[in-house]
C-alpha cells in the first residue's frame, strides 16, 4: 500500500487533542513510505495532518477545489498540488490517487467523503479499504448509529463489516494489509431468509 487518502478537517476541533493525532497519523504514514493524499489545506486537522507528514519526509499530495485556493487556504508545502473544478471533482481525483482511505475526525464534508468512497466499495466500483480512526470516541455515536441502521435492515451486515474501525493506526494499517472485499451480491431486502 503506497498511497493512503485521508479524510480530515479544516477545522481545528475542541483542544489540541485532533490536530495532535493529524499529525502523528501524518508522521506515521511518511515513515512508512506511505504518501500521504488529502484534501489540500493548511488549515485545521488537514494542515497538522500533512504538515507532520513532511516534517518526517514523507510525500503529500493535496487535491483542492479552485474555490478554496482562492479563499488562500491551500497548503504551500507540498509534493504535489492538484486544482480541481468542484468538490465532485476533488473527490474523484483523490480516488483515483489513492490505495486506501481513512477518515479522521471532522465535520460533515469529512463524513461526506467517507460516506461517498464506502459506497462505492458497495457498489463494487472500488476494492480498496476504508476505514475510521475513532480519534477519543469521536466516531463512537456515529459507529453505533451504523449498527442501528444494520438492525433495521438499510444498511447489509457485509457492507457493514467492510467499514474498518480502529482507535489505533498501526492497528488499522495491519488490517488494510490484510483486507479483502466481501464476496457479496447485493439484495433487496437483507433482513429475510434466502434459500
Amino acid at each position: 500500500m503506497q498511497r493512503i487518502c485521508v479524510f480530515s478537517g479544516s477545522s481545528h476541533g475542541r483542544g489540541e487533542q485532533y490536530l495532535d493525532q493529524a499529525r502523528q497519523v501524518g508522521t506515521v504514514l511518511a515513515r512508512r513510505g506511505i504518501t500521504v493524499v488529502y484534501g489540500g489545506a493548511r488549515v485545521g486537522t488537514m494542515g497538522s495532518l500533512a504538515d507532520g507528514a513532511l516534517a518526517a519526509g514523507g510525500q503529500v499530495v493535496g487535491v483542492i477545489p479552485r474555490a478554496l485556493v482562492d479563499w488562500d487556504v491551500a497548503h504551500p508545502g507540498l509534493s504535489e498540488l492538484h486544482v480541481a473544478e468542484d468538490l465532485h471533482e476533488r473527490k474523484a481525483m483523490m480516488a483515483e490517487r489513492a490505495d486506501a482511505f481513512i477518515a479522521l475526525p471532522g465535520g460533515s464534508g469529512t463524513l461526506e467523503e467517507l460516506f461517498e468512497i464506502w459506497t462505492w466499495g458497495q457498489l463494487g466500483l472500488h476494492a480498496k479499504p476504508v476505514g475510521l480512526l475513532n480519534v477519543a470516541e469521536y466516531f463512537t455515536p456515529l459507529v453505533g448509529f451504523l449498527d442501528h441502521m444494520t438492525r433495521e435492515g438499510f444498511l447489509h451486515q457485509p457492507h457493514r463489516d467492510m467499514l474498518l474501525i480502529e482507535k489505533d493506526l498501526e492497528t488499522l494499517l495491519d488490517r488494510f494489509a490484510g483486507y479483502q472485499p466481501p464476496d457479496y451480491a447485493w439484495r433487496e431486502n437483507p433482513t429475510e431468509a434466502t434459500d
